[in-house]
């Protein structure tokens, strides 16, 4: 059981706590944004500042309710340890990686490679958010002609907000991630803080974060299609209605037509001393509208 601690986790730490943590002397700016508050979008990068490398990153999840939610944490990482720092949003509970935390920590994990533990575990988590957006857009093609359209256009918008939220977050980090395979993110010296089988780690890590984006943009496609698909039957059920509307209205306007002229108030109108013209006048009316009604039937407009 190896002895020596590569990986320090920090949870919202006092400043105390976290000065006795840091392996190094850290930046000033570096050290206020990891004492600074949590951030509800964090940009995430990786950047080599002489002898240590300073990281933020964000760790997705999902609330009970389907609310996107990511954690900051912050990192600081040379030879010889790697410290993360979580930051806890305001109102919600801590995310956690203790599994991947203590599996490095048995292995005798090297901080690069804790680091990768760090940024595959997070790529994991994106590819499950992923699959839980396609299994909300599948549920809303089940029931896109069951469910009331509120419903569903207050769906398709929170969805889609969050795939717009997700993906904010998603494209720094697998930048970050590539970073490393480009040699960018390296310390000064002769030791590297990611020799070639580490790499190999960042690279997979990396194919999944692609995998991820690749799966947002299929979802946000599906999700487009499920948008498309419900406008298209709104129009065709508005359709429908104006048509039955049209034909009420057509069926109506020859009985007023026969009605208004018998109501003209001419003295010679032959019609007006026949004793069967008010007979006369509401077969007329029956008739037309029957054969109105017949034509519209026969054209399949009603």
């Amino acid at each position: 059981m190896p002895t020596e601690q590569h990986w320090i986790d920090l949870c919202d730490p006092d400043e105390e706590t976290l000065r006795a943590a840091l392996p190094t002397e850290i930046h000033e700016t570096a050290m206020n944004r990891i004492l600074g508050p949590a951030r509800t979008e964090p940009r995430p990068r990786l950047q080599a500042q002489g002898d240590y490398v300073f990281g933020v990153l964000a760790l997705p999840s999902a609330r009970p309710n389907g609310e996107v939610v990511f954690q900051e944490v912050d990192l600081i990482a040379n030879l010889d340890v790697l410290v993360t720092v979580r930051k806890t949003p305001e109102g919600h509970t801590p995310c956690e990686f203790d599994d991947a935390h203590n599996a490095a920590l048995r292995n005798g994990s090297p901080p690069g490679l804790c680091l990768h533990v760090v940024v595959d575990e997070i790529a994991e988590r994106f590819l499950a958010m992923v699959d839980d957006f396609d299994e909300h857009i599948d549920e809303l093609e089940d029931h896109v002609n069951d469910w009331p359209s509120t419903d569903i256009r207050e769906r398709i918008s929170s969805i889609r907000h969050d795939i717009l939220h997700v993906r904010r977050v998603l494209a720094p980090t697998r930048d970050a991630a590539r970073a490393v395979l480009d040699d960018r993110v390296e310390l000064d010296g002769d030791v590297s803080l990611f020799p070639r089988d580490i790499e190999l780690h960042f690279a997979d890590a990396y194919d999944k974060l692609l995998r991820a984006t690749d799966g947002l943009d299929l979802s946000r496609d599906l999700l487009a299609g499920v948008r498309d698909y419900h406008q298209a039957e709104i129009a065709v059920n508005q359709n429908e209605v104006m048509k039955r509307l049209t034909v009420v209205a057509s069926v109506l306007l020859v009985p007023t037509f026969i009605v208004g002229l018998y109501g003209q108030n001419f003295i010679h109108m032959p019609e007006l001393h026949w004793a069967r013209g008010y007979e006369f006048s509401w077969a007329l009316i029956i008739v037309t509208t029957v054969l109105q009604l017949w034509y519209y039937r026969r054209k399949g407009w009603i």
